[in-house]
């Protein structure tokens, strides 16, 4: 029987383990840099939204009120 494996290949996954979906939100796992500035752990994310094609091994892509439009990666965030 035929099995459409392309389906599986484009789940992302928390770093728990659990699909996250554009439009979820998401809560950092560690401190994250940006430039000068750092996202502390814990930082709640939410509406995110899955990227069709990865951006420098960064698969989410988000607004915050503090840092703007960033790019994540999803190892270092869980599902909320």
């Amino acid at each position: 029987m035929w099995t459409d494996l392309s389906l599986e290949e484009d789940k992302v996954l928390d770093a728990n383990g659990n699909e996250l979906k554009t439009g979820d939100s998401v809560v950092t796992i560690k401190d994250l840099k940006f430039g000068k500035d750092t996202m502390k752990r814990g930082t709640k994310i939410t509406n995110i939204r899955i990227l069709d094609e990865e951006v420098n091994g960064h698969d989410i892509d988000a607004k915050t009120k503090d840092f703007g439009g960033i790019y994540l990666k999803s190892s270092v965030v869980k599902k909320a």
